[in-house]
């Protein structure tokens, strides 16, 4: 069964509202008794599951623009790893030759702040981490385009396959036990999405702190 939610940030929400709905049915049965309070829990049941039923899920087939041209395309998928020196050292080694690479960087945020629709930190903090890597890429040789994306990955990557047409999807994380991606199968999940090679980097962003090799 797939989850009828496309981030957690919208179980946050639903979590929250159905908290509410079930507060008033509790408000209607002191204050009305059992019957009327029946009455409203079937309701607002039916209610919750038209909305269930009714909820965007991943597409099955999701739409992707065709690859044009001979130069290859290179989609690279990071958050906070985004301006890590292994990733970067992987671009430059895949970019080389006529390539087009597309850098996205989602707007990941806490569930309260998205609920909240408080999302301008979040993107402004992901435009910084995205301009810094861009800036690296480009010492390397390597001149990227980037754009902040949705904060769910594989929303971001469906968000940027409609525009850009990637010959190979590079998605970085942090190690495991300290990437939520990786909890959440977001490498898994892509693998079986696209049909297009998929690399997934680890960025060990603590040991890289250290001097540079």
């Amino acid at each position: 069964m797939r989850n009828p939610f496309r981030s957690e940030a919208e179980a946050f929400s639903f979590v929250l509202v159905c908290a509410g709905l079930f507060a008033v049915v509790a408000v209607a049965g002191v204050l009305f008794g059992g019957w009327v309070a029946l009455v409203v829990f079937l309701v607002l049941a039916a209610g919750l599951a038209y909305y269930i039923k009714g909820a965007p899920k991943e597409a099955e087939h999701p739409v992707v623009a065709p690859v044009g041209g001979d130069r290859r395309c290179i989609l690279v998928v990071a958050n906070e790893t985004v301006a890590g020196r292994a990733l970067r050292g992987e671009v430059v080694r895949r970019a080389e030759g006529d390539v087009d690479v597309l850098v996205v960087c989602p707007a990941l945020n806490s569930p309260l702040r998205h609920w909240a629709s408080d999302e301008d930190g979040a993107r402004a903090l992901a435009h910084d981490r995205l301009e810094e890597s861009l800036g690296a890429l480009a010492a390397e040789g390597v001149e990227a385009r980037g754009e902040v994306g949705d904060a769910d990955p594989i929303q971001a990557m469906d968000d940027a396959l409609r525009r850009f047409g990637a010959d190979e999807i590079v998605i970085s994380t942090h190690p495991p036990g300290r990437s939520n991606w990786l909890e959440k199968e977001i490498i898994a999940r892509a693998r079986e999405r696209y049909d297009v090679p998929i690399t997934h980097v680890v960025v060990d962003l603590e040991a890289e702190r250290g001097p540079a090799p």
